[in-house]
């Protein structure tokens, strides 16, 4: 080991504790209702932690800026929750990511690019993406230096297909930003490029469902984006938007899908075989069902008519579980130093473990999107396999015990100095709505959390309990004022997606020194403070640019 990887030792923190990372899928803090399924569930374990012993339970930000992500609207997800527990530190995701790799000119250097640039040459490629400058989903520049830069790289016939807005920004700004794309488009026309819009929408009416809300949305889309079909056909994006916002209640969010035609009444850019596609926007809850049509060749939601053989590949991997898409334009952060690479050069045998869908989480994002060991003599992996073939409301337990059972006898064994564990239920299971089901789970999680408990309390351990975001707290679409929203037919509207609420981290077990507690002086702490907390309890004090750790020893 080089000397820069050398941590100090705590002042005050004894080294040779058993350590118990546990994160907790999906597993917000919320308020008690009966569409918290955490809170209906019999969860007495984690319950525990809560009321016995208060100064040792605390909760941290898990969305946001706190994960390196854009705005306080953006939920967490897994990927970045667990890059922010293992790296001790924020990195940019989503947008900002996007421009520094447009910025240096990386992006086109990158296997993603590469890929679609194949189809350059003969054929015809095609951006898809929310256009405005809002920020939230995509940015206008985004797609504009693209655009410049992907013709700079060898495309010679572009066709750009427009989701209006009117969400993220004012209803109405959609004419102004289509004539910005006219006018950019005319210039590449200028140089020789064939540039024009093909089709267009409104985002909430075409392709930008999420959730698997309504696929009706995304096979609008697929009828104007790659069959060229729609009930309305224009000469151009401006005339048609402004047409189509004459009228009554028109509203950008809504606009019908449309075609753009040449004189002849002929769709100009209908996506065919041999085309490259680009899905532009960064955020990936509006995307990743369309992104599943491009690509899945197994694909029952609408009737595609047509799957063109294309290379696709999203402007980031919206999804890190499904590798969806496969091919991406941005990479994520190559974050360096990350706690688990620090602790294993300091000597701390690792055991880390979960099932196949939350596996890469505990490995892979936790070590800063890095595959394999640090070092393989003082670290094991291991990985349950997932069930295949059914949803996981189907066996809502997953492999909670398995995880439980793996993580005890390893922690019995002596032979690691940290255990770290994912139990995936709360969020693999909320992600399909079924409350019924994300009871169960909940149970089953708690259930795993008490087995290591149990085993840390035998050898004189001490455990992290914690989480990666929310999901399974609240399982309903709520309003303003919080209230659940009822549809048409009376029902509440199911939840599916993770949440923006705080997660719980719980310390304590027998090795834990007498006088360590939370401080009150890191009120706004996030998952990233969670790395130098792990690090002081097995001896050491976390590098001078990790975030702050959340104890302090009291005498």
């Amino acid at each position: 080991m080089g000397t820069e990887w050398k941590l100090a030792d705590h002042p005050k923190l004894p080294k040779g504790k058993t350590i118990a990372v546990v994160v907790l899928d999906g597993w917000g803090e919320a308020s008690p209702d009966k569409y918290n399924c955490i809170h209906v569930a019999e969860t007495p374990t984690m319950d525990s932690l809560k009321t016995s012993a208060p100064d040792r339970w605390r909760l941290v930000r898990a969305h946001g800026t706190a994960v390196g992500l854009p705005t306080e609207d953006d939920m967490g997800n897994s990927e970045v929750g667990h890059n922010a527990l293992g790296a001790g530190r924020i990195f940019a995701q989503g947008a900002k990511l996007v421009d520094l790799a447009l910025a240096s000119g990386k992006i086109y250097e990158d296997e993603g690019f590469n890929y679609i640039k194949e189809s350059f040459a003969n054929n015809t490629l095609h951006l898809i993406g929310l256009l405005s400058d809002g920020g939230v989903h995509s940015r206008l520049d985004q797609l504009q230096l693209l655009l410049k830069g992907a013709s700079e790289h060898g495309a010679k016939r572009i066709r750009v297909h427009v989701l209006t807005d009117g969400r993220d920004v004012v209803d109405g700004t959609s004419v102004g930003f289509a004539e910005t794309l006219e006018k950019d488009l005319a210039e590449l026309r200028g140089k020789g490029i064939d540039a024009q819009v093909a089709s267009g929408g409104g985002r909430m009416y075409v392709t930008m469902d999420r959730y698997e809300n309504d696929w009706e949305v995304v096979k609008r889309g697929w009828d104007a984006q790659v069959l060229g079909e729609a009930p309305h056909k224009f000469k151009n994006v401006v005339e048609g938007i402004k047409k189509l916002r004459e009228e009554p209640n028109a509203n950008d969010q809504y606009l019908p899908p449309f075609v753009i035609v040449d004189d002849n009444g002929k769709p100009v850019g209908p996506i065919v075989d041999g085309d490259a596609v680009v899905t532009v926007n960064f955020r990936a809850d509006r995307m990743t069902m369309l992104a599943q049509a491009l690509e899945y060749e197994k694909f029952d939601k609408f009737d595609r008519v047509r799957f063109p053989k294309i290379r696709y590949a999203g402007m980031l991997q919206y999804d890190g579980e499904l590798k969806l898409p496969k091919y991406y334009l941005v990479s994520p952060p190559l974050i360096e130093r990350t706690s688990g690479e620090y602790l294993v050069k300091n000597g701390i045998r690792t055991f880390a473990c979960s099932e196949t869908v939350k596996f890469g989480h505990v490995t892979f994002f936790w070590n800063g999107n890095r595959s394999g060991y640090f070092n393989s003599e003082l670290e094991e992996y291991v990985e349950i396999p997932s069930d295949s073939g059914i949803t996981f409301n189907v066996q809502p337990k997953m492999k909670a015990l398995e995880i439980g059972e793996k993580a005890r006898d390893a922690i019995l064994s002596r032979k690691f100095d940290q255990v770290r564990v994912n139990i995936p239920n709360g969020d693999m299971v909320g992600h399909t709505g079924d409350i019924e089901a994300t009871v169960v789970a909940c149970k089953a999680a708690d259930e795993a959390v008490k087995m290591i408990l149990d085993a840390i309390e035998q050898v004189g351990g001490i455990y992290v309990v914690t989480a990666d975001h929310g999901n399974a707290e609240d399982m309903v679409k709520r309003n303003k004022k919080g209230e659940p929203i009822i549809d048409k037919d009376g029902k509440v509207q199911i939840q599916t997606s993770h949440t923006l609420q705080p997660v719980p981290v719980a310390i304590g077990g027998p090795g834990l020194a007498g006088g360590v507690k939370y401080r009150k002086d890191v009120p706004n702490g996030g998952l990233a403070n969670v790395a130098a907390t792990v690090m002081n309890l097995h001896g050491f004090v976390a590098p001078d640019d990790y975030e702050t750790t959340l104890i302090e020893v009291v005498d």
